[in-house]
Formats: structure tokens, C-alpha cells, sequence
């Protein structure tokens, strides 16, 4: 791909810079030459012609917005002369075609999971600790600290380290910048007691009461599916009383969405306990009871069918669509061509592409499914004053996504070519083989939040600018879609897809390098860098108001 420009699509009207071009500087493709009239920091993208105000200006090979007023050749593409314009959609009718791609290499591959009653196979195998309630919260947090860190699941050991470092170099009226002050490497972690645990993991929520009842029952739905999620070992529930979301209902909705369900879970209810002190000692004693029942469970052989992976994009920019998106789409469409499920999520980022999906939807069932909630949601975002096309957030519009079918367009490259087998309503467990859509907000934590519940075990999450999100029960793996941003993030990012922009690698062979860290993210052989910082970012989508 080493090149100055890029231009993705045949019926394209605009091209990517792809490094920094000066004003009045020639660029040449395909035979063409070009001159810019300003600077186009790379990202960004420039007009091929001259165009009157109004003009549909398409990229990716599908509209993305009109000129507001008249651009020459060689201008910047900017939120001054492009506007958001998407095309209308409906069900047509089309035969899709799809050629899987040469999964060969991968036909006796599998991975190390944890066997679950249903069938499905977890990725890890966490004890996780439920709230009906926002007030519980803070019992949780108090758990939280205490089970983490003597457990050996605390990710803060270091910076307690240094702060007491600190207090001593203050004490002692020393300079805080002293050189000879604790470095993190000094400090050590302790070991973990459960070698088969993956982790502890806290749901914390705003939710549960307060709110309209349907979305405490939509909340009672979200935890139901973490509960059963194949990643969790087991539960703690912990309860107020007098909420909406009883711990009966809770339990009623984990029955319905698991009638077989066989993990241990502990449910304790303050309001019934004689003090805040023995609610959490109980809860404490009995987690660990659970702890020791879970840790006998050990990772045994799996094939790649039962794999489930999100693919998600967050803090994305002007390379995501090139780069990082279709080297995780081409691996996606490695696992269904291997019988694995796939989950696309955030809605508002398929605006734009709405046709697209309508036709590779296998049948009209599941078209008009998504249509229905595609209009659904976008008129609920209009009720509210707002829209799809306001999406693109500050860091997005200056790293070169000028609108959100700009946006869109890019973002859906994660889902590859494959069919649409499904389409999924916020909590709906994804039971095709296969790519399915799953509806929730762009919003990072809201859609990663949904996903998780909809049962993908792993996370493709592609950035371009740098974001530290992950999820409590699904390991969520960073792909940054250029290098400079793994250089300076590399804390954060697992994966750099960068190299493609310098033509290092194909996107056939960064889609495989991809797979295969799923694989040995899968087994527990390596760690993506969100599970080892404990980014736990949990979100419930509240489609209602508060009361």
C-alpha cells in the first residue's frame, strides 16, 4: 500500500493522504496527477475535481456526504464544505454472493477453553459480583479491593508502592523529583491463590432503581446474560431489598435465559442482614467457598467454532477504515468461514451502509429486523434533538472522519464480507454460526457492554487515537490502525496494523496474525494488555428517562 494517496473505491470522488502533503505539492495515482491547494495532514482527504455546492461526494463506493458550497480539486475535505448526507434503504430482494476466503492453515487449529454445560467454550474463567442496584455499589467497591488484593488480582500494587515512597521522601524533606525515588519495576504483585481463576470482576451500575421499570427489566436482562456468559465461573449477588430490580427477578431472568444452568451463586440482601460488616464478611467467606469450587475447572481443547468475537472500533480515525477495520474484517470472515460467530455492534455507525447490511442479510426476516431497529433508533435519537450524524466525536472530525457515514463506512469493514446469518435486539444471545449485528450505541463501553452480552468471548477492538476500554467478562484485544500510535501507547495496544500503510504486510496476512493472537488469547497463553490493566468498563444501554 506505500503510497502518498490512496483511493479505496472505484466510484470514489476523494482521496486519502496518506503521510502529510504541502500546499501546492503534485501527487500522482493511478496515472492522474494532483495538486494540492493546502496542506492535508495525513488522514485527511482532498477533492478530485471541481464540484458545485450540493454535490453528493462518495467514498468507500457509497455516499458520504454533499459539498456545502463549491470545492476545487486538491481542497481539503473538511466540516466546512462536507455535510453528512447518507442514502435511503430498503429491502431489495438481492442474491449475495460471498467467497470465503483459504482457511487451510487454520482447519486443525483450536484453543484451550473452559467447557461450559450448554456446550459453549469461555475464554477465561472469572467469578463475577453483580449489583441489583446502584446502592450497592460501594459494598462492592469495599469487596473489591479487599478480594483483588489479596487474591492476587490487584493491578494498583505499584502505584500504593510509590504513593508510600512519596510519603516517605516527604516525611524525610526530600524532593519528590529525586531521582533515587521507587521506580514501578521495584514493586511486586503478589501471586495468585486461584491458578484456574482468570479474575474477579465487579458489575457496577447506575441502575436498578429510579428509572422507568423497562429499564430496570432490560438491566435484569443484561445481567442475566453476564451471569451466563461462558467466560464466568461464578456469581455474587448483592442486593438492596426495596429496589425495582428485586434479586428474585434476577434470578427468574438467569432461569429463563439458562433453564440449565449449573454455576454456583450466592445472593445477599442488606436490607435483611444484620450490618454492613457481616453483609460483606458473608459475602467474602461464601465467594471464596465459590472460588475454590470454580478453581477445579481446567482449560481443555476447543475448536475455532467455538470461538465468539466481537469486533468493535472506538477513538477511531482517518486509517481505521484502511488499515486496522479490514484486517479484523478478513479475520472475521476467517472464523465464519471456520464456523465461529462473529458480533458487529454500535448501530449509529452504520449509518450510511444500511444497504449494504439489508443485502447481505440472508433472508428478508432478518433484513427487515434490522431495518426496523435501524429507523427505530435513529428516531429516538431525532426525538431527542440529536441524530446519527452528530456521532463523529471532536478527535474523530480532526483525525479526519469528517461525517458519520465517513465514519460508517469505515467502521464496517470490521464485519468483513460475510452474509448477515442474524440480527440481534440489546441482550439477544447470538445462537447462528456465523455474522450477526447486534444493536446498541457507538458509544465504546455501551456497545462492548452489549456484546459481551450477546456472548462473544473474545473483543477486536481497533483504535486509531488510543483508547484504554475493555470489558469484566470478555478479554478485549487493541489493534491500533497506525504505529505511531502503538509506539506511544504501547501499554494499551496488543496489535499494530500500521504496517500496512508501508505495504509490510498484506491485509490477508495481518488478518491471520490476528487470528492467531485470538487463538492464544483464547487459551490463556497471552494476556491482552486491557485484561492485564483491569479496564473493566461496564455500561448498561437506558433507553428510557428517569423518574
Amino acid at each position: 500500500m506505500k503510497s502518498s494517496i490512496l483511493k479505496i473505491h472505484p466510484a470514489d470522488t476523494i482521496l486519502v493522504a496518506l503521510r502529510n502533503l504541502q500546499a501546492g505539492e503534485t501527487v500522482e495515482y493511478n496515472g492522474d496527477p494532483y495538486t494540492v491547494k493546502e496542506n492535508i495532514p495525513a488522514k485527511h482527504k482532498f477533492y478530485m475535481r471541481d464540484e458545485p455546492a450540493g454535490t453528493e461526494v462518495i467514498m468507500y463506493g457509497v455516499l458520504v456526504g454533499k459539498t456545502e458550497k463549491n470545492v476545487h480539486s486538491g481542497n481539503r475535505v473538511s466540516t466546512e464544505n462536507l455535510k453528512h448526507a447518507s442514502s435511503a434503504y430498503d429491502f431489495r430482494n438481492r442474491k449475495y454472493s460471498w467467497a470465503p476466503p483459504d482457511v487451510s492453515r487454520f482447519r486443525d487449529a483450536h484453543f484451550y477453553g473452559y467447557h461450559r454445560y450448554d456446550g459453549r467454550v469461555g475464554t477465561a474463567n472469572y467469578w463475577l459480583f453483580i449489583p441489583t442496584v446502584f446502592c450497592e455499589n460501594r459494598n462492592l467497591n469495599v469487596i473489591r479491593e479487599v478480594l483483588q488484593d489479596e487474591l492476587g488480582y490487584s493491578v494498583t500494587e505499584k502505584y500504593k508502592s510509590f504513593t508510600r515512597e512519596l510519603i516517605i521522601a516527604q516525611q524525610q524533606g526530600k524532593k519528590l523529583t529525586d531521582p533515587d525515588m521507587t521506580s514501578f519495576e521495584s514493586t511486586r504483585a503478589r501471586s495468585r491463590v486461584f491458578k484456574n481463576v482468570d479474575g474477579i470482576r465487579f458489575l457496577n451500575h447506575d441502575g436498578g432503581c429510579g428509572g422507568i421499570r423497562q429499564d430496570s427489566a432490560v438491566l435484569g436482562k443484561l445481567l442475566a446474560a453476564y451471569a451466563n456468559h461462558p467466560n464466568v465461573g461464578g456469581i455474587t449477588i448483592l442486593s438492596l431489598g426495596c429496589q425495582h430490580l428485586q434479586s428474585s427477578e434476577l434470578l427468574d431472568d438467569i432461569k429463563r435465559t439458562a433453564p440449565g444452568f449449573d454455576k454456583p451463586v450466592f445472593v445477599f440482601e442488606q436490607q435483611q442482614s444484620q450490618s454492613e460488616e457481616q453483609l460483606i464478611q458473608e459475602s467474602i467467606r461464601k465467594t471464596f467457598e465459590g472460588l475454590v469450587q470454580i478453581n477445579k475447572l481446567e482449560r481443555k481443547q476447543a475448536t475455532l467454532d467455538k470461538l465468539c468475537i466481537g469486533v468493535k472500533c472506538g477513538g477511531s480515525d482517518g486509517f481505521s477504515g484502511i488499515t486496522a477495520n479490514p484486517a479484523v474484517g478478513y479475520c472475521a470472515d476467517l472464523l465464519v468461514a471456520l464456523g465461529g460467530k462473529v458480533l458487529l455492534a454500535e448501530f449509529p455507525e452504520l449509518c450510511g451502509v444500511e444497504q449494504e447490511m439489508v443485502d447481505r442479510s440472508v433472508n428478508e426476516t432478518i433484513a427487515r429486523k434490522f431495518i426496523r431497529l435501524m429507523k427505530d433508533y435513529e428516531a429516538s435519537a431525532l426525538r431527542a434533538g440529536s441524530g446519527f450524524d452528530m456521532n463523529p466525536s471532536p478527535g474523530n472530525i480532526r483525525d479526519g472522519l469528517i461525517t458519520d457515514a465517513m465514519k460508517s463506512a469505515g467502521a464496517a469493514k470490521k464485519a468483513g464480507n460475510a452474509p448477515v446469518v442474524d440480527v440481534l435486539d440489546y441482550t439477544e444471545p447470538a445462537l447462528k454460526p456465523g455474522l450477526s449485528l447486534v444493536c446498541t450505541p457507538g458509544n465504546d463501553v455501551e456497545a462492548t457492554t452489549g456484546q459481551a452480552a450477546s456472548g462473544a468471548t473474545l473483543i477486536l477492538f481497533t483504535t486509531g487515537l488510543g483508547t484504554p476500554t475493555g470489558n469484566p467478562v470478555c478479554p478485549t484485544i487493541k489493534i491500533s490502525s497506525n504505529t505511531a500510535l502503538a509506539r506511544r501507547m504501547p501499554d494499551i495496544i496488543d496489535i499494530d496494523t500500521g504496517v500496512l500503510i508501508e505495504g509490510e504486510k498484506t491485509l490477508e496476512e495481518m488478518g491471520e496474525e490476528i487470528l492467531l493472537y485470538c487463538i492464544r488469547a483464547a487459551s490463556g497463553e497471552i494476556t491482552p494488555k486491557a485484561v492485564l490493566l483491569n479496564q473493566d468498563d461496564f455500561i448498561p444501554w437506558k433507553r428510557g428517562v428517569s423518574l
